[in-house]
């Protein structure tokens, strides 16, 4: 069950990275907001998946900490949704791209220094 739950974190900060990364071309002129929409959607699929995993392999979790990277989380896709969705329209919001990328460090930081 360990090295189940270490590839599933593997694929989640593999999500992460294509919400950074996605962030960075997007800042640089590119066009890779589809990246990070899936990016954020990816993650926060992997990261219920990793609760659960941990779950029935009775880990102790923190449920508050969960419940506070979860509202972030959903935060990042709603920010990455609906700059996706005004960039098809041919209104681009970078605020938005800046605050899915902002949430998502955010969300790191809550990982690790909580």
């Amino acid at each position: 069950m360990e090295f189940v739950i270490h590839l599933v974190l593997v694929l989640h900060f593999l999500a992460l990275a294509a919400i950074l990364g996605g962030w960075i071309a997007q800042r640089t002129g590119g066009h890779a907001l589809s990246a990070m929409v899936w990016g954020a959607r990816a993650q926060l699929l992997i990261g219920l998946l990793l609760v659960g995993l941990n779950e029935m392999n009775d880990e102790a979790l923190n449920h508050m900490k969960v419940g506070v990277k979860l509202l972030v989380m959903l935060g990042v896709l709603a920010a990455a949704e609906i700059a996706n969705a005004k960039a098809r329209k041919g209104q681009p919001r970078p605020a938005l791209v800046d605050a899915a990328a902002g949430l998502t460090v955010l969300n790191v930081l809550v990982a690790t220094l909580w």
